[in-house]
């Protein structure tokens, strides 16, 4: 009898253990997305969706995570803040997710994190990559590649060092995001006993910038920083392009989108910015990587972009933590293996992901591109810091 009872105890605590966090039953583990789907930076947002939404098919036909299967919860916040809050809470609070993937935009993932912590959900691999999503230390955090800060001090480095530059300005985004820019041009120029020649700010959703690039090149700027994501780095870039105006611009990841090397008449032609590897194209593809595009294409309908690539990728990673961190799946066993991952090859490209207790960003590393003929071209093999 009594050995009859500590079997039922034992089961019973059992049982409590790996369902006493939310969004984890014996069938499914669910996962939830905020992000933009039909707004200003859809481009990312809707095909990262599709991206998480691959891998996690693939997983789930070949039996799921340990006999679970994974569930996809994707809300469209169309890049606004107020959205993005409504989004967050649906998620956590109605749909009741283990964890929150892919998340895009920086002001957004600032503003829903405090209803993400009450709830003791893990906030993974946002489509963001500011200094907030990772900085300071938080066991809910974790990234993946390298920030847009270390970017932009290592554009005004290049810009003042190897491109003979010196009079170093900045456009930026009036939020969270743009100021993840602002203060890496000042800190970097600041390390080189430089200061700031000019700046202009500018709306997410600004349709015309022509009072922004005035200003700049009325002030002589010969480098331009840009804390700008996909149409306003084209509407930007192109009104500066209109004017003759010749000063070098420089981006981030953000502004690293096929959609801003394709615009007609080459008009964004001559524009730099960094990122982390190149996007998925049939024009340079390895085997692996042409079939996987052919699949995508298949699926969705569409051509795969960088968006996809990170969803993917991203969707890969959390499926090796939830592998590594067995069926007794809680919160804490979860963030206990993806510290654990040491040897993560991004699918994508040459980057090496690591995490652990003390380190929740999983590499640094970031490579100069320019539009040339339609398409971003990789200048050279040099993986650039500040």
């Amino acid at each position: 009898m009594l050995k009859y009872l500590i079997s039922v105890l034992t089961i019973l605590f059992f049982n409590f253990s790996v369902f006493a966090d939310q969004g984890i039953s014996d069938k499914e583990i669910k996962i939830g997305m905020h992000t933009d789907i039909s707004g200003p930076v859809s481009s990312f947002g809707k095909y990262s969706v599709e991206g998480v939404k691959m891998r996690m098919d693939e997983i789930n036909e070949n039996g799921g995570i340990h006999g679970r299967k994974l569930v996809l919860f994707a809300e469209d916040h169309q890049y606004q803040v107020p959205r993005a809050v409504q989004a967050a809470n649906k998620l956590i609070n109605k749909d009741k997710i283990f964890l929150m993937l892919a998340s895009l935009g920086t002001p957004m993932n600032n503003a829903v994190f405090q209803m993400q912590e009450a709830k003791d959900i893990p906030n993974l691999f946002p489509l963001s990559s500011a200094r907030s999503m990772t900085d300071p230390l938080h066991r809910l955090k974790f990234g993946a590649l390298s920030s847009y800060y270390d970017q932009i001090r290592s554009g005004v480095k290049w810009a003042v060092e190897d491109q003979g530059k010196n009079k170093i300005c900045v456009l930026y985004q009036d939020n969270d995001f743009g100021q993840e820019t602002y203060d890496a041009v000042i800190d970097q120029l600041s390390s080189m006993n430089l200061a700031l020649h000019e700046k202009a700010t500018n709306k997410p959703a600004d349709t015309d910038l022509t009072s922004q690039i005035t200003k700049l090149k009325n002030a002589d700027c010969d480098a331009v920083a840009m804390g700008t994501i996909v149409k306003d780095t084209i509407i930007g870039y192109a009104k500066a392009k209109q004017m003759g105006w010749d000063a070098l611009f420089f981006g981030q990841v953000a502004s690293f989108h096929p959609v801003i090397a394709s615009q007609p008449g080459g008009i964004t032609d001559g524009f730099y910015t960094f990122a982390q590897f190149d996007t998925p194209s049939k024009s340079s593809c390895s085997e692996e990587i042409c079939n996987w595009i052919d699949k995508y294409e298949s699926l969705f309908g569409n051509t795969p972009n960088i968006g996809s690539a990170y969803g993917y990728m991203y969707m890969d990673v959390t499926a090796r933590a939830l592998e590594i961190a067995g069926y007794n799946l809680t919160t804490e066993s979860f963030i206990t293996a993806l510290e654990s991952i040491k040897d993560y090859k991004i699918p994508f490209g040459e980057s090496i992901l690591s995490w652990g207790p003390d380190k929740h960003l999983g590499a640094n590393d970031a490579f100069l591109f320019v539009v040339q003929d339609g398409k971003f071209i990789q200048v050279d093999d040099v993986m650039y810091t500040y």
